[in-house]
């Protein structure tokens, strides 16, 4: 019986390479780089760009005739900030650590659906926001948070209402940073997990408490133009130097052809079914379940379009409801806030859709010997880099990571800093609060958050829980609040009373269906049964629907009927700083002509993304050989033109600065330009 066995196995030939033979997981617990290299990443790395943006922000206010640095420019940059660096922040912003991995993750379970609605489930979001950017500039251009404007608006109840929802968002997303980094970081050096969930913020905390926002927006761009670096040369290796579009498409057809049989044998200890680990939820093997033909190469999966609705849902949450993107809003010129966050959405595109379509899928089509449990670690990109480019491959992820977490980081520390600056300390603790003070208060929070971040990814850890499963829950917390606050910005009938009963209603709703389902359809409720797509699909639409049927009808009943002329008159400012507040930046016809330009835009980009687009892959079904070379084609290009965009139109519009600051340096002239306007004592605004 052995003989025929092994006849058998001898007949079963795979695309796995020869060296992964016999593994049970790609990493099996042993790390292609030391834990040396991991402290200098996680440490060198950290210092380094900290002390680089430092001294480049004081170059930069010193040779810009900036003065010493106030709370508005420490919380606000100025309001000044161009499309070009608006859109470059966007993306630094939005590329998480889930960014990077989880998109991977999503092409290694359901193929080329995978990236795409990674990517267009969570661009339309940045996109749409546009159309709020541009409506605070209309309405309430001196606000500093979110929360300031919803205070402004409805009062002190809702006030506390969406400053905790605010909180809730940042503690997520930073918490989800460092769970899948740390994994990472891990899995590549061998370092503690716990201890990089501690040390990774150490980089962040210096810059950002030194130079606040437009420190946060220069190290932004610097991590920005690294991460699409890394992104063109993985492109380039698996499409153009190691394969081609067509190896992969038929390396992805061979996978899916496999019996389960053959997978039996091919993921064993010696190549014969009597020694198999092989688990069909465990390893990428055999056909796809629910996608058209079983296959990886097409749009028709009914879990991948699952994932899509989750991803739009939930990341409404995280973008809406996330004060580091009105922070962005808020820092923005006006023209800016709308082309910057439609120039950034587009961008970011190319990240999750250009990186998981070139990595994701090439850790099928090579059938490595990926564990499910990696694959929701985020641990699919390292080890394809590790496999193309051995430990060079290793240390471009580990930095790109690094990259993309720091950036981040940076934003919600500056997020959180301002909540609780201007919501906390100001509204409640001292109403008088100088301008000192409130940047004393930012600068201890930005310290005190960035030694708690680690704390809040080992908890989460501690729990069981995986960088995927965070993903898809995040919309169930924070989903109820995306609507109340869209309609504070754009419906002068929204109620400040429905808002909160709305956000709250739905926040229970969501938790209550999420529970419901996963019972109904696995009979017990356990972590596992909880991460299970379709129970995390049912709480995400609860919170998001139910929040804003709630809110409607609250508000048609009892009508608020705001005057939003009213509404910057209940913001005040600290310091007498206005700028980005000139009459010019205030003018309403440049203004409403800005909102009607990133409206029109905004909607129509969103619905060729997530319904023409995928509307026109229904025909096609399985991809044929030169769809697919099509859809790759699309995916490098993209990436290219993006890497371009997102690293010279922020140095082509800050030329003039950049002129001047190295001629400063040189010594060869003075810089009489203002960083601020001060106002004149008599164009007080006497509401403020």
């Amino acid at each position: 019986m052995e003989a025929v066995t092994n006849t058998v196995r001898q007949l079963v030939t795979s695309n796995q390479p020869s060296e992964y033979a016999g593994m049970s997981s790609f990493f099996e617990g042993e790390a292609p780089l030391s834990q040396a290299v991991g402290y200098i990443v996680v440490l060198g790395f950290g210092a380094a760009f900290s002390i680089f943006t430092t001294l480049l922000v004081y170059l930069e206010r010193k040779h810009s005739g900036g003065g010493g640095i106030t709370s508005e420019q420490f919380n606000t940059a100025g309001r000044s900030v161009k499309t070009g660096l608006t859109a470059s922040v966007i993306v630094s912003q939005w590329t998480w650590a889930a960014t990077l991995l989880q998109s991977s993750n999503v092409a290694w379970q359901y193929g080329v659906s995978g990236p795409f609605w990674y990517a267009a489930g969570a661009t339309i979001q940045v996109l749409l926001f546009g159309v709020l950017a541009i409506s605070l500039k209309k309405v309430a251009p001196s606000a500093h948070t979110m929360c300031e404007i919803v205070n402004a608006r409805w009062g002190r109840t809702a006030h506390k209402t969406f400053l905790m929802f605010a909180f809730l968002a940042n503690i997520i997303v930073t918490s989800m940073l460092l769970l899948g980094g740390a994994a990472t970081v891990e899995a590549l050096t061998g370092m503690n997990r716990k201890l990089a969930s501690f040390l990774i913020p150490w980089g962040v905390i210096l810059y950002t408490a030194a130079g606040g926002l437009k420190a946060t927006f220069i190290a932004s761009y610097l991590h920005t133009t690294i991460i699409f670096a890394v992104l063109i040369t993985m492109i380039t290796m698996v499409y153009i130097k190691k394969y081609s579009s067509d190896e992969i498409y038929d390396f992805l057809d061979a996978t899916v052809s496999h019996t389960e049989e053959e997978c039996q044998m091919i993921f064993s200890t010696d190549g014969t079914v009597a020694t198999t680990f092989y688990d069909d939820k465990t390893y990428s093997c055999g056909p796809v379940p629910n996608n058209n033909s079983g296959s990886y190469l097409t749009m028709l999966s009914a879990d991948g379009l699952m994932f899509g609705i989750i991803n739009i849902v939930g990341n409404f949450g995280t973008v809406f409801v996330d004060q580091s993107y009105w922070q962005s809003a808020i820092a923005a010129k006006p023209t800016s806030a709308s082309r910057g966050y439609l120039l950034g959405g587009l961008c970011w595109f190319a990240i999750p859709f250009s990186l998981a379509t070139s990595l994701g899928l090439a850790s099928t089509a090579l059938m490595l010997p990926i564990t499910a449990g990696e694959a929701g670690s985020g641990l699919v990109p390292p080890a394809v880099a590790t496999h193309l480019m051995g430990n060079a491959g290793a240390g471009l992820i580990l930095t790109m990571l690094f990259m993309a977490i720091v950036s981040t980081g940076s934003a919600e520390s500056i997020a959180v800093s301002s909540l609780v600056s201007y919501d906390i300390y100001r509204e409640y603790i001292n109403p008088e609060a100088t301008g000192e003070q409130i940047l004393k208060v930012s600068r201890i929070v930005i310290v005190v958050f960035g030694l708690l971040m680690g704390g809040l990814s080992i908890i989460l850890d501690y729990l069981g829980l995986n960088l995927g499963w965070v993903y898809l829950f995040m919309g169930i917390v924070i989903g109820s609040a995306v609507i109340p606050l869209w309609n504070m910005m754009t419906w002068k009938k929204a109620s400040g009373t429905g808002a909160v009963i709305a956000a709250w209603s739905g926040l229970i709703l969501a938790v209550a269906t999420w529970l419901i389902t996963c019972s109904i359809q696995s009979g017990s409720i356990t972590i596992d049964n909880l991460g299970k797509n379709e129970a995390m699909l049912a709480g995400n639409l609860a919170a998001i629907l139910s929040s804003g049927l709630i809110h409607f009808i609250y508000s048609m009943i009892f009508p608020q009927d705001f005057d939003f002329e009213t509404l910057d008159a209940n913001i005040k400012l600290v310091e007498e700083d206005v700028s980005g507040l000139t009459a010019e930046d205030k003018d309403p016809e440049m203004l409403e002509e800005a909102y009607r330009w990133i409206t029109r835009r905004g909607y129509v980009i969103s619905i060729i993304l997530i319904i023409v687009w995928p509307c026109l892959s229904i025909p096609a079904g399985k991809f044929t050989k030169d769809y697919f070379a099509f859809w790759v084609l699309l995916a490098i290009a993209w990436g290219f033109g993006a890497a371009i965009v997102i690293t010279f139109l922020p140095l082509i519009e800050s030329s003039a600065e950049l002129s001047a600051t190295i001629k400063g340096m040189l010594g060869i002239a003075s810089y009489p330009k203002e960083a601020y306007v001060a106002k004149e004592p008599e164009e007080k605004f006497d509401d403020a």
